[in-house]
């Protein structure tokens, strides 16, 4: 016991020399430039300090620093109020430094898309990095901000209230910094506040095997509904590859339809669900090779400040009713708001008033290639059916041959309308009868051939899908 007790004395004693050595030999201010050749160097980004370097002793060996940032390419990417970095104390002694953990307090990540295409945190063109090894125990973020601006297309989005950890961080070196990265973690934040939506309570877990990388179970609120899904990230061959899974169970569709004129509004639920499978190493790779089915469905909603089935019965004479809104609010829910941005509702704007009943919507789509191809789209109100036929280009952002129309029983339209042109600027064409509603003439005559033995009505039928004509 005498020996064990010595020999630990002598350990702690010989850690107070070490410890009283760095406090002797090193000069504490030749370590800043030290420390942001080192990071730089390891991130392939500028790093600077240009806040004071203190050395801590409890717990354990620590170097802080004030107003850290990280810039790249004349971004910046990361800013910290405080970095507080744990050291490993033998490797400093032979001039060294090597990082146990690091912790960033009050840090501000920025996250910036060019308008060249490319993200602030990618290097030269042309130039892949290598980086060098890597193993960290912890990376905190006790107070975090993320903020995304995208000045290619417009737009961004910010988080407040997070917080998160990276443990096991670790890379074997020379490879391309994601491709072999191992290492598990969690991101917690209060909100996320885009241009047009906002999130609240995300959650995402995140654990990384040798460049693969699983984010499951991604939780947050949206729309007042609850989204659940996953995503996989595989960074580890020459074509990165993602696969996403996603649901949002009970939209409140009156939190969708926030962009609407006043007085106008859509209350009741709807749920929304997609998985999507892309690969590529840009933006306009990934949007290209897109795959996958997107599907949104609802009962008993009401449309307030529209009388559709009122609207459509005084058609014949009044030829003001607007298909289209009904199609952007309904039938691709907050996709289709999404890429209407650019459409002017001011025809809802203009309806004279009363409510829709909404029995029913079916929202299915096919996605190839970027393109989302309209499956089985239609909605039922009391008295008439809706269906949409056509497609939403996200490749080229424009409308890929839509048609809105109004069916009867047997799925043959009686109005259509067509939407085309980019999603910025949509143009809207005037609705057209197409069989019930051409005046009193057509209705005589087709009175006419009813009494004909064997002369049923033909018509292309525009709508085949799943939705039942109202009774």
């Amino acid at each position: 016991m005498k020996k064990v007790l010595f020999a630990l004395g002598g350990l702690a004693g010989a850690l107070l020399l070490a410890v009283l050595a760095v406090l002797l030999f090193t000069d504490v201010d030749a370590l800043k430039p030290r420390v942001e050749t080192a990071a730089s160097g390891a991130l392939g980004m500028e790093v600077s300090v240009e806040g004071g370097l203190r050395i801590g002793f409890l717990p354990g060996l620590r170097l802080r620093m004030a107003n850290v940032r990280v810039r790249n390419r004349g971004s910046e990417l990361l800013f910290a109020e405080e970095a507080d970095l744990a050291v490993r104390l033998l490797p400093l002694l032979r001039n060294e430094i090597r990082y146990r953990s690091v912790t960033l307090h009050r840090a501000r990540l920025s996250v910036e898309r060019g308008r060249d295409g490319r993200y602030n945190f990618q290097g030269p063109p042309g130039k892949p990095r290598t980086f060098p090894g890597l193993d960290l125990q912890r990376v905190h973020f006790p107070e975090l901000v993320v903020a995304y601006a995208d000045k290619l297309a417009g737009g961004g989005l910010e988080t407040t209230g997070c917080h998160g950890e990276l443990t096991d961080v670790r890379h074997p070196g020379g490879a391309p910094f994601l491709m072999r990265l191992s290492l598990s973690g969690r991101l917690e934040c209060g909100e996320v506040r885009g241009t047009d939506v906002g999130a609240k309570d995300l959650k995402v877990p995140v654990e990384a095997r040798d460049g693969v990388f699983d984010f499951k179970p991604v939780t947050m609120r949206l729309f007042e509904g609850q989204g659940t899904g996953s995503l996989r990230m595989d960074r580890s061959a020459a074509v990165p590859a993602v696969h996403l899974d996603y649901s949002l169970a009970r939209i409140r569709m009156e939190e969708v339809a926030r962009m609407l004129p006043q007085g106008k509004s859509v209350s009741g639920v709807m749920d929304f669900s997609t998985a999507l499978a892309m690969r590529g190493h840009t933006r306009d790779e990934l949007v290209r090779s897109a795959a996958g089915d997107v599907s949104l469905s609802g009962s008993n909603l009401t449309l307030v400040g529209m009388d559709v089935d009122a609207q459509y019965a005084r058609f014949a004479t009044s030829q003001a009713f607007n298909l289209i809104d009904v199609a952007a609010l309904l039938l691709a829910g907050p996709v289709g708001l999404v890429v209407t941005k650019g459409y002017d509702f001011s025809s809802l704007a203009q309806a004279p008033g009363g409510a829709t009943q909404v029995r029913t919507v079916v929202s299915r789509w096919k996605v190839e290639k970027g393109v989302a191809h309209a499956r089985d789209v239609a909605m039922a109100t009391s008295h008439n059916r809706l269906a949409l036929h056509g497609g939403l280009d996200f490749v080229d952002e424009e409308f890929d041959e839509v048609f809105v129309a109004l069916v009867d029983a047997k799925g043959c339209a009686k109005v259509t309308q067509r939407i085309r042109g980019p999603f910025a600027k949509p143009v809207v064409e005037k609705a057209s009868v197409l069989a019930a509603l051409a005046g009193p003439m057509k209705d005589l005559l087709g009175r006419a051939a009813d009494l004909l033995p064997g002369k049923d009505a033909e018509c292309e039928v525009f709508y085949k899908g799943s939705l039942a004509h109202p009774e």
